[in-house]
């Protein structure tokens, strides 16, 4: 029963890695540059995602330079005109480690003769610049691909103009492969770049991917240029239909297909020679793949070689079934070297036995990732541009200080050892026409020390915010158009060498503060501001009241303000009463002066009457005789 058992969990834990990753799929983009819609192309079928709102440029149709090139009828290019530099930024990509594969196209215009060239990065990092003739090889410069981790949930891929010609890209192409896929030891990580140099497919008749190999999709759909001789055809090409053992296994997924075709040396040339060209002073990864498919060798010691790089012996004694442990085995041998020159000349040197053997060979850069900009001062950065209206010349897109060789225009960067990250260092943005205001954000800009924003349009307070910018040495606002008055908090800056507020529509007191620091041999220019005062060269300011007093002031006036508006409303109804009253007076004078007539009338008869009687009476006896 044990031996049985030990079988079983042989079998389990040697399959558990190619389990766990059947169970799922790995994440998978691809982005045809320029389309309106999804696309599918022939043979595989493979799905394009439609371009949309990843970035800016220009939709156009596409002429493919190489037959590697997807067969995909636009692209996306990127006048100079709308900045120097353009970004995709793809978002809800799950961390992780991925190839980045991007493929460059042609315009096809009439006219358009002038090769685009260009550098690109991948997370701000530089990991390629298309050399002059690239569009006419047929060969792996038509793409770019990078082995790279994502760890923020996004991915960001730049094309920086170099003044020749438009960037332009027909796709791009995010594949999810293992987290350990290429783990080149204590260096690798996230904080390593592999750059494809070059695959190697030993013995194969045509180029093919992955996809075309039938492999497994964790693997990254690489593709492997074939080579039949390694030159002057001192060489011959061996091939099986046998399966290969330990093939397609974590974390690289190799093609089986891979390994049924080697090149071996022969007699008139026991060497197998391949040389390539490099950038110098670089470090290069160089991953072997193997399998003993020659039927003349059956056991352990028939074949031995070792494989020389630059002329230094990297990997001494290959011996492959002795390593494998059987034949028809796939072995992968990995070394990483130093290149000082321009060539990587790689020989595979017969030490007994026979012939030296190879199946593929795969040579990739190794760049280090580069750090990034501090978050807070890159928000800093991008509320700035949208508060000023930055034009489009500016480019502002990606991160600000990296690639090292592509910063922001007019931003000045510093690398930060403390917190290993990139800060800014001034802002250099004078007579460039903007418009707009300054936000309170400027103050995120905490690593900031000269900022010039003169002889530009731009209106509004001054944020008081600035005053905790402390490394603030030179600040230069002058012909502006700043209102309001100058912030105390400026009084706060005490590194402040220079501040030029001249020619703005600033008012009130210099803060003292401010005033103080001209005895320290600070410039300070505050001319030109007809409603500034305060220090010496500028109007004597009136009484100076505590804050205390003027909000006693203006509450005073808001109670005497309210005080008036009452009495005039009490004024106002009384005068509409007496008004009222009047209209109904003169609607009933008719009747009134009829009621007195006839009272009138009444009282003169009884008054007539009266006398008659009192005079008949006094006259009485009179005239009674």
């Amino acid at each position: 029963m044990l031996k049985p058992l030990l079988i079983f969990l042989f079998f389990f834990f040697s399959t558990a890695p190619q389990l766990s990753y059947s169970l799922q799929a790995p994440y998978v983009l691809r982005i045809s540059c320029g389309a309106r819609s999804d696309v599918h192309t022939r043979p595989t079928n493979t799905q394009w995602s439609k371009d949309f709102a990843y970035t800016g440029g220009v939709f156009a149709n596409a002429t493919q330079p190489s037959f590697i090139t997807p067969p995909l009828n636009t692209l996306r290019h990127f006048p100079l005109s709308e900045g120097p530099e353009n970004c995709y930024n793809i978002d809800k990509v799950p961390s992780g480690h991925y190839s980045v594969r991007i493929f460059f196209g042609l315009v096809a215009e009439p006219g358009f003769d002038n090769e685009p060239l260009f550098d690109v990065s991948v997370e701000g990092t530089l990991i390629y610049s298309l050399p002059s003739g690239w569009s006419n090889h047929d060969d792996e410069r038509a793409f770019v691909e990078a082995l790279v981790y994502l760890t923020n949930g996004t991915a960001t891929l730049c094309f920086h103009s170099t003044g020749h010609g438009d960037p332009a890209i027909l796709s791009i192409e995010i594949l999810q492969v293992d987290d350990r896929a290429y783990n080149l030891g204590l260096n690798s990580g996230q904080g390593t770049i592999l750059k494809t140099g070059k695959r190697l497919s030993c013995g194969a008749e045509q180029p093919r991917f992955d996809v075309d190999y039938s492999g497994d999709l964790w693997g990254g759909d690489r593709f492997w240029n074939s080579i039949s001789t390694f030159g002057r055809h001192s060489d011959r090409v061996i091939f099986t239909k046998d399966s290969i053992k330990q093939a397609s296994q974590a974390p690289n997924f190799y093609p089986e297909t891979l390994y049924q075709t080697a090149i071996v040396s022969t007699d008139n040339q026991p060497d197998l020679a391949y040389t390539l060209d490099v950038e110098p002073t670089r470090n290069y990864s160089i991953w072997f793949h193997f399998a003993e498919i020659d039927p003349l060798i059956i056991q352990a010691g028939q074949r031995i070689f070792d494989i020389v790089i630059n002329g230094d012996i990297a990997l001494a004694n290959v011996d492959i079934v002795n390593m494998t442990g059987d034949i028809s085995r796939a072995l992968v041998l990995n070394t990483t070297v130093a290149v000082d020159g321009r060539n990587l000349a790689i020989t595979f040197h017969p030490q007994r036995g026979s012939h030296a053997i190879v199946s593929a060979i795969e040579i990739f850069e190794v760049i280090t990732a580069e750090s990034k900009t501090d978050i807070d001062e890159v928000r800093a950065l991008q509320t700035l541009k949208t508060a000023l209206g930055l034009p489009l010349r500016f480019g502002w897109n990606g991160d600000p200080c990296v690639p090292p060789q592509h910063p922001w225009s007019g931003a000045d960067c510093k690398f930060d050892k403390n917190s290993s990250k990139w800060v800014i260092d001034g802002l250099v943005l004078d007579n460039q026409g903007l418009r707009g205001f300054l936000p309170n954000d400027m103050s995120r800009l905490q690593n900031i020390q000269s900022i010039n924003l003169s002889g530009n349009s731009i209106h509004g307070a001054i944020p008081s915010s600035l005053g905790t910018v402390t490394s603030i040495e030179k600040l230069d606002l002058s012909y502006n158009f700043f209102n309001g008055s100058i912030p105390e908090t400026l009084g706060q800056l005490t590194s402040l060498q220079t501040l030029n507020l001249n020619s703005n529509s600033l008012s009130g007191r210099v803060p003292s503060a401010l005033g103080g620091r001209l005895l320290h041999r600070a410039s300070f220019n505050f001319t030109d501001n007809s409603g500034l005062c305060g220090i010496p060269g500028l109007p004597t300011c009136g009484p100076h009241l505590s804050t205390g007093a003027v909000v006693g002031i203006g509450l005073g006036a808001f109670a005497a303000i309210l005080l008036l508006i009452t009495f005039l409303t009490c004024w106002w109804k009384r005068r509409q009463n007496i008004l009222r009253a009047q209209r109904i007076a003169t609607r009933e004078a008719p009747y009134a002066k009829a009621r007195t007539h006839f009272s009138r009338d009444v009282q003169l008869v009884r008054h007539h009457a009266h006398e008659n009687t009192r005079t008949a009476v006094e006259n009485g006896p009179s005239l009674l005789s």
